[in-house]
């Protein structure tokens, strides 16, 4: 059965880092596109980072590029994504999804930014950042 699991969340300081991890079972990363989404309460899901399956290409929402980065390690079979100098608003559970899509920005391979694009969902870590 494929399965996503996220954990690393937890309550941090303004300013703090938190590391979050996806580990896979069932299958393997290595033709996956991997994106970090996160949902904060009566807020819309948003897109945050991405990954495409070799790892060479990447996209950050504005609201955390520079702050956050995202990897992956498929011998390990696991995403990450570093989330550095975080702010009050970075406050949400947060997922990882994945997909198996081809996907292309021009003639590169990418990966996308939006939920629809991914069909496969872990249940989430929650991430607060609160003083």
């Amino acid at each position: 059965q494929l399965q996503l699991v996220e954990s690393g969340g937890g309550l941090v300081q303004p300013g703090g880092s938190l590391r979050l991890s996806c580990a896979a079972s069932g299958f393997t990363l290595d033709y996956y596109h991997i994106g970090w989404f996160r949902q904060a309460p009566g807020k819309e899901r948003e897109g945050i980072s991405c990954i495409n399956s070799s790892g060479g290409s990447t996209n950050y929402a504005d609201s955390v590029k520079g702050r956050f980065t995202i990897s992956r390690d498929n011998a390990k079979n696991m995403v990450y994504l570093q989330m550095n100098s975080l702010k009050p608003e970075d406050t949400a559970i947060y997922y990882c999804a994945a997909s198996d899509r081809p996907y292309y920005e021009g003639r590169f391979s990418g990966c996308p930014m939006m939920g629809q694009e991914y069909a496969y969902w872990g249940q989430g870590t929650q991430v607060t950042v609160s003083s």
